[in-house]
């Protein structure tokens, strides 16, 4: 099952979010940044985020950039209420977010989206493996080839 993390300083968003995707995702909620960046210290299956962009203390941009080093596979996704084309060049530029929503969201789009960025999630996932296990054997490969030239 898909673990998505939303954070929105709205408590009634946080509850309509959980009461839409309850059944189809493994859903953790924060009321700020500094909650979701606890949730994710202590979960680490959580492959997908959706931030509010303006929160009292931090914006989700400065959320996504923040975590950046510390958790780069998780896909980022901004929801906003508010029309702001710079908010999205900074989303994209600083944040590295996938996707940007407005707020009311349709929650056909909303899963979709999701869906897609769990998508994007695990082929980054699979990649990252298959390069790791493809510099190991290269190594080897390498060390057998060394060990014959000098036999």
């Amino acid at each position: 099952m898909i673990t998505v993390l939303y954070i929105d300083d709205e408590p009634h968003n946080l509850i309509s979010f959980r009461a839409s995707f309850r059944r189809d995702f493994n859903i953790f909620t924060a009321e700020s940044a500094e909650e979701g960046k606890k949730i994710l210290d202590s979960n680490k299956q959580i492959s997908v985020i959706l931030s509010d962009q303006r929160m009292p203390k931090t914006t989700g941009i400065e959320f996504f950039e923040s975590i950046l080093e510390q958790y780069p596979d998780p896909i980022r996704i901004l929801i906003t209420g508010y029309t702001d084309i710079n908010a999205v060049i900074d989303s994209i530029n600083r944040g590295q977010v996938y996707k940007y929503l407005s707020k009311p969201w349709n929650d056909n789009d909303i899963k979709n989206f999701i869906e897609k960025a769990y998508e994007v999630y695990k082929l980054r996932k699979e990649n990252k493996e298959l390069t790791e296990k493809l510099l190991y054997l290269n190594e080897k490969l390498e060390f057998l080839a060394r060990q014959s030239l000098l036999s």
